[in-house]
């Protein structure tokens, strides 16, 4: 391969930013060849007059009308025929990478491309999102298991700990108090199922909303109390915050009228 890669990748992505379509036009004639092809994961685009409709409406609505700008990813690599890098695309005055893509092609003798095969691959936040979401998925199957030690385990060793309930909580509901670490959390959660049939305990996860380290599960907690037989149906709203795999923040907004006047055998003023 006797091309300088790193010029080579630098001309790629400047077609993509190239604002004058004769400059655009020509800068696609000396990178691909005549019957070049490139290839998403929907669809193939073979020639020049191909490439050039397709990179001119990724300009136009990602660079011109969207703000955004391609940088190299400096990650090129390449030997005898085949070249492989990846591209970020981030707004053009700053700020978090909004999509990256990895891109593979295949010159011909002459150095021109043959075959460009582009994959879109996970950005960061993506990345972040995924794991967040995997984490409260993870959180609701334990719940749902019923086991306190396994379920502490994904929590951090210090927790910011939120309950919908007053400061002194209520009397007949002694688990609602201050908690800090995983010890505590897995006393939480042994304390419940203290008070209630575990066999009869249940509930449901209705929609779940991921935004980076923050997920907001919208459900509701089904349960039976021990001492009087009540069931009872709470509707809740979980926010979980998660760094590093593990929960750091738990916030629970609950129906805590229903769970008290379960508990407590009684109606309360409402």
């Amino acid at each position: 391969m006797n091309i300088d890669l790193n010029q080579f990748i630098d001309r790629y992505i400047a077609v993509w930013n190239e604002p004058d379509q004769v400059a655009r036009r020509n800068a696609i004639a000396t990178l691909w060849a005549a019957d070049g092809v490139e290839i998403t994961e929907s669809a193939q685009y073979r020639g020049h007059e191909a490439i050039e409709a397709r990179i001119t409406q990724a300009h136009n609505e990602l660079v011109r009308d969207g703000g955004f700008v391609f940088r190299p990813a400096k990650d090129t690599a390449g030997h005898h025929d085949a070249v492989r890098f990846t591209t970020h695309m981030i707004p053009a005055g700053g700020g978090d990478i909004a999509w990256t893509g990895f891109t593979f092609v295949i010159l011909g003798e002459d150095g021109l491309i043959r075959y460009d095969y582009q994959f879109t691959v996970d950005t960061p936040a993506d990345q972040k999102n995924a794991s967040t979401l995997a984490t409260a998925e993870d959180f609701l199957r334990r719940l749902g298991k019923g086991d306190p030690d396994r379920i502490a385990e994904l929590f951090a060793d210090h927790v910011d700990w939120q309950l919908n309930w007053p400061v002194g909580g209520h009397p007949a509901v002694p688990w609602i108090r201050p908690r800090l670490t995983r010890g505590d959390i897995a006393d939480h959660f042994r304390e419940i199922a203290a008070f209630h049939v575990p066999e009869k305990a249940g509930g449901s996860a209705s929609r779940i909303v991921v935004d980076g380290a923050d997920a907001v599960v919208l459900g509701d907690i089904r349960q039976t109390v021990r001492a009087t037989g009540n069931p009872y149906t709470a509707l809740c709203a979980l926010h979980l915050t998660v760094e590093n795999g593990l929960i750091t923040r738990y916030a629970v907004y609950e129906d805590s009228l229903t769970v008290a006047e379960a508990l407590a055998d009684q109606p309360m003023c409402r």
